[in-house]
């Protein structure tokens, strides 16, 4: 019985310390998943904050506190390829485990829990530095939605512009044409802050914004700029009729100025009658083009087309009244030159009165001009009264202007040299 008892009790002894240190081996392997767990939840709350760091800040602080990460994360990363070493070292649930390698199991356990440990502290340090480029990047971040949604709303509505425009039965080629190259810019703003940035996601954001508000503008505008197209097309037919009139009265003109003046005073306007047709047909040809471009909507060819026409029409009328003018002027000064003298004599007196104001002699720059002047009436006059039976007369209206002129620059210059003050 002795020794029963002493071998029995040897055998059970030995398997209640293995069993205890094993039990305390799990204990030790617990509290080392605990630490693991915890550490991946720091992980996970490191990896939002470093998420949200990148989309929102730039700066050369936030670049600086990034490049620290790879270094931490490598250091966390061999951590956990230690944990995972503990874990598979030993069997801690199989019951033939002795009391020795249980012993070592926890030993190791409790070392690695340490070091999970140690890594958290490491990682909610590096949180704790980073909190305030979260906090300023969140705050970034907030005005990224609604910029976005901005953008996407200013889309739809001039997607729905469009829509309108071309259900009125205009095209609008060119609005779907930009309205197609916002399409990519799009697909970025739904690719997020996160790949592209806030400071990106904003300005994008904005910009498809303002392009596309532009696009619903435009959109809304082209009936009413076809309706004003047709307008100025009918305006400008009316105003090529007008000219047809207008340009009957030239020939006439200018007949009577032939048998009426001498050559000088109406060779200049001999190639008029001629001037004025071709300007006319011109007209008529780029009318005609315009309103080709009005009917397969091309507006900006037909606006172009319209300047051009309008051009056309400012010549030939300025052309027709450079005839119906010079016959009226001369005629004035036929009849009287005398009322033609006075009117220039009466501005060269008032600008020599102005030149002697506050002065007992006038200033040489603007004495000289005068007496120029002066002398160049007197000369015009004299050769008005030499030339006999067919005098110069649209000679003598150029000279008289030129001296108007004259003194006209005369007065500008002493009121600038008074400062603007006038009497």
């Amino acid at each position: 019985m002795a020794a029963a008892s002493t071998g029995s009790g040897g055998g059970w002894w030995g398997r209640r310390g293995g069993e205890g240190a094993r039990a305390e081996a799990k204990e030790a392997r617990a509290a080392a998943q605990e630490a693991f767990f915890e550490l991946e939840e720091t992980q996970r709350e490191l990896q939002l904050a470093v998420e949200t760091v990148r989309a929102a800040e730039e700066g050369p602080a936030a670049q600086r506190a990034l490049a620290e990460l790879p270094a931490i994360s490598g250091r966390v990363e061999q951590v956990t390829v230690n944990y995972l070493g503990a874990l598979d070292a030993f069997n801690l649930d199989s019951e033939t485990l002795d009391a020795a390698s249980a012993a070592r199991a926890k030993r190791m356990l409790e070392d690695v829990r340490g070091q999970l440990g140690s890594a958290r502290a490491e990682l909610g340090d590096y949180l704790r530095r980073l909190q305030p480029m979260v906090e300023h990047a969140e705050q970034q971040l907030v005005r990224v939605t609604p910029a976005v949604e901005q953008a996407k709303r200013a889309l739809l509505a001039a997607s729905n512009a469009l829509d309108a425009v071309r259900g009125a039965g205009l095209r609008a080629d060119d609005l779907a044409a930009r309205l197609a190259e916002l399409a990519p810019e799009l697909g970025r703003l739904n690719e997020g802050a996160a790949r592209h940035g806030v400071a990106a996601t904003l300005r994008r954001a904005e910009e498809v914004r303002q392009r596309a508000e532009a696009i619903a503008s435009d959109a809304a505008q082209l009936p009413e700029r076809a309706h004003e197209l047709d307008r100025r097309v009918a305006s400008l037919r009316t105003r090529i009729q007008a000219l047809e009139t207008k340009a009957s009265s030239v020939a006439p003109a200018l007949s009577e100025l032939r048998r009426r003046f001498s050559t000088a005073c109406w060779q200049d306007l001999q190639h008029v009658p001629e001037q004025v047709a071709e300007s006319g047909r011109a007209a008529e040809r780029k009318l005609a083009e315009a309103a080709r471009a009005r009917d397969e909507q091309r507006w900006a060819d037909a606006t172009a087309a319209i300047g051009t026409v309008r051009a056309l029409l400012e010549t030939a009328d300025g052309s027709v009244l450079s005839v119906t003018d010079r016959l009226r002027l001369l005629n004035e000064v036929q009849h009287d030159p005398a009322r033609e003298v006075e009117r220039t004599r009466f501005a060269l007196r008032d600008a020599q009165r102005l030149a002697m104001a506050g002065r007992t002699s006038p200033d040489p720059r603007h004495a000289g001009p005068l007496d120029e002047a002066v002398g160049r009436l007197d000369r015009a006059v004299a050769a008005l009264e030499a030339a006999g039976r067919h005098p110069d007369y649209w000679h003598f209206l150029t000279e008289l202007a030129a001296v108007r002129d004259t003194a006209a620059r005369v007065v500008d210059m002493i009121r600038e040299d008074m400062g603007g003050h006038h009497y």
